[in-house]
């Protein structure tokens, strides 16, 4: 299946596939809320997602897509490469990120092996998640915060329930966002329980 805003994209893509004997498309969605109602019907193996789309995004589709349908694999293909949008799509649980220049052979061989079970990414991917250093989950300390955080409670209860300082809670929350690879409260709190850390 493919899911892309941009009609133009999903013929170029439908005909990228058009002459490939074992892959072929099933259906196809222009947002996240189409894709999850054609799941249900189409069953695809796996499923080429856009990232950016109006409506239900790609990374809040796969989330529903694999608590729905964890059988159908999740292959990413976008323009995009930030760090947090492939941080947001690998934490979501996808089997693969490519880039939308992929060559026709790399997408063929990135839904095969999807299909079959194994992971892809995209060169320049790989290389940037290969020369990021190594990041260690959240303190226990920093979980604590986190925690109080995800229930609601500002800085201010925090630090009057833990018995430390404003700033110490903002320097633990400044600590959890880089070791997430997020940028706000409520995404460190969404990564963490889709990590299960909290």
């Amino acid at each position: 299946m493919i899911v892309d805003d941009h009609p133009v994209v999903r013929d170029g893509l439908r005909g990228m596939f058009d002459h490939v004997a074992d892959i072929e498309v099933v259906a196809e969605a222009s947002n996240g809320f189409e894709a999850l109602a054609l799941a249900r019907s189409a069953r695809p193996h796996v499923v080429l997602m856009d990232l950016r789309m109006p409506g239900l995004d790609g990374v809040g589709a796969i989330q529903r897509l694999r608590a729905s349908h964890p059988e159908i694999k999740v292959v990413v293909l976008t323009t995009y490469d930030t760090d947090a949008d492939v941080a947001r799509a690998m934490a979501a649980g996808v089997a693969g990120y490519l880039l939308k220049d992929a060559p026709r052979e790399e997408l063929h061989r990135a839904v095969r092996t999807a299909a079959a079970g194994g992971a892809v990414l995209a060169p320049s991917v790989a290389s940037a998640l290969m020369s990021r250093p190594a990041v260690p989950d959240p303190s226990p300390r920093e979980l604590e915060v986190l925690r109080l955080v995800a229930r609601g409670s500002a800085n201010k209860e925090i630090a009057r329930t833990l018995l430390i300082s404003e700033t110490t809670v903002k320097t633990h929350l400044k600590h959890v966002f880089a070791k997430l690879g997020v940028e706000s409260r409520a995404a460190a709190v969404v990564v963490a329980m889709e990590r299960g850390l909290i």
